[in-house]
Order: structure tokens, then C-alpha cells, then sequence
């Protein structure tokens, strides 16, 4: 049995080698529309679901994995940054606050699906000009959603944090790892 990691990210991938070095990469190119009546937390898990759904059609004997991570302030989700200036006004509202970091996962095989989702909480320190600024100087924050990365020098900005580490990175590996072994 062979996996199949429905995603692009970097991230995800040297999370996933954690579980198992026999997996391939194709990204889904699904457009990720979610309909009114997904909750806004509800969002992450039904994202990762038509990314593997997307996928599985073509590979029914392969287990297909779709992730999907959001970053919540409030209600309201934080994306990836458009611009330097988007990036600054994120980690500004972030700045001295706590949010909440989604990844939605589903796994999919011929017909059989599961799919899941796991919430951590992460703390800012207040950030100064400086900090925020220093920060954007880099390249982490411009390909991830709300502007950081926790992996990297993001984790300079962080106060602490409440779950999973790797949620917060973009794959629950602990969690993923125990949905798995339903697949064998």
C-alpha cells in the first residue's frame, strides 16, 4: 500500500516522513471554495476532504491524505498574506494575543473516508515595530497562513502554545498516525 500526500507543502511533507518515507506528492488543484453553510471552523476539515476526494478519484488503491490549516482570530480566519503590508497588519493584530491554529485532515482510500480536525492555541508576546518588522524581513511569513511560520524564527514571536506542536506546523502527525493504521 502506497500513500499520497495531497498537498504542495514542504512542511507537510517532512512531517509526513515522520510516519513513513513510502509516500508520493501530487497536489490537488481544487478550488477551495467552502459553501456558506460550513461553520468557519468547520472550514479546514472540509477543505482537506475535496483535496484528497480530488485525488483518490484517480488513485482508488492508494491511501490519499489532504490537509488543510487555518489560522483564527476570533472568527474571523487569517490567510496568506497578499503583500508586505497584509503580513504586517496580521502579525499586528496578532501582537500580544492568542489564536487558534485548525488543520482539518482527510484520508481517503476507494470509498472510505475519515477525516478529522485538531484545534491548538497559540499565545503572541506584544511585538514592537522592530520585532514585526525584522520578521517581514524574511521570507517566512509571505507563504503562510496568518503570517508565520512556528517552525522557523516565527517561534520568536510566540508566548506559548496550548495542543499540538505539529498542528500548528500544518500536520497532526500524532493524531494522523493512529487514523492510519484504519488503512492497513
Amino acid at each position: 500500500m502506497s500513500y499520497i500526500l495531497a498537498s504542495q507543502s514542504p512542511r507537510r511533507r517532512e512531517l509526513l516522513s515522520v510516519i513513513t518515507e513510502d509516500f508520493t506528492v501530487i497536489p490537488s488543484n481544487v478550488e477551495e471554495i467552502v459553501p456558506d453553510e460550513i461553520e468557519p471552523y468547520d472550514s479546514p476539515e472540509y477543505l482537506a476532504k475535496i483535496k484528497a476526494l480530488d485525488i483518490a478519484k484517480d488513485y482508488p488503491n492508494d491511501v490519499v491524505i489532504g490537509a488543510d490549516t487555518s489560522v483564527f482570530l476570533g472568527d474571523f480566519i487569517l490567510g496568506k498574506p497578499n503583500d508586505r503590508q497584509h503580513a504586517y497588519g496580521m502579525l499586528k493584530a496578532l501582537s500580544g494575543n492568542t489564536h487558534i491554529v485548525i488543520t482539518g485532515c482527510a484520508i481517503v482510500k476507494g470509498d472510505k473516508c475519515v477525516s478529522f480536525s485538531v484545534r491548538s492555541e497559540v499565545e503572541f508576546y506584544h511585538l514592537s515595530e522592530e520585532e514585526i518588522n525584522a520578521y517581514l524581513d524574511t521570507d517566512e511569513p509571505y507563504d503562510k497562513a496568518g503570517s508565520y511560520g512556528i517552525q522557523a524564527k516565527g517561534a520568536l514571536l510566540v508566548k506559548e502554545i496550548r495542543g499540538d506542536y505539529f498542528n500548528i506546523v500544518g500536520l497532526p502527525i500524532g493524531e494522523l498516525n493512529r487514523h492510519l493504521k484504519e488503512f492497513e
